[in-house]
């Protein structure tokens, strides 16, 4: 295989590599998995702007803010439950161990708290790192598009799957 070929699969896996890394951080996201969520970023330093929740110059404050919202319990139930959506990845390699990435997302929530249902999309842009030899988030700044916050009806119902603890 010629030098451009070689280089070029290797810059797909690379591509392919940091897609997983993100859909690993949404499937722990949906999960309650705040070990997974805190492990898709780099060990010090992330820089994160999620609007609303924040923004932080590390990840280890998401990742607390993460466990007390996703993790909320009442009785003994969890009382908020997440699921995120990626779509339209747009990644570019800016060095062997850099890129940065864009990606859509659908979110959707539903608050036992306040018995609301809230779908929102936006677009995260990130940056990516090679750390201890796999790619991690380095910043990740998400901006909304647009919400619809609507209330539960009294005849809505909640069945709890199975999560990560």
């Amino acid at each position: 295989m010629d030098t451009d070929a070689t280089r070029r699969l290797e810059e797909l896996a690379h591509i392919e590599a940091i897609k997983q890394l993100k859909h690993r951080y949404w499937r722990a996201c949906d999960a309650k998995d705040v070990n997974g969520f805190r492990s898709c970023f780099i060990t010090h330093g992330a820089r994160i702007d999620y609007g609303p929740l924040g923004t932080f110059d590390d990840a280890e404050p998401m990742a607390k803010i993460f466990d007390q919202v996703a993790g909320h319990k009442v009785d003994g139930k969890y009382v908020i439950f997440d699921m995120h959506h990626g779509f339209h990845p747009d990644i570019t390699l800016t060095s062997e161990t850099t890129a940065t990435g864009r990606w859509t997302l659908k979110f959707r929530q539903v608050n036992l708290l306040d018995r609301t249902e809230t779908v929102m999309t936006g677009e995260y842009d990130d940056e990516y790192v090679v750390e201890d030899g796999e790619w991690k988030m380095s910043a990740s700044k998400l901006t909304e598009r647009w919400s619809l916050r609507r209330p539960l009806g009294d005849d809505a119902t909640v069945h709890a799957g199975t999560f990560s603890d």
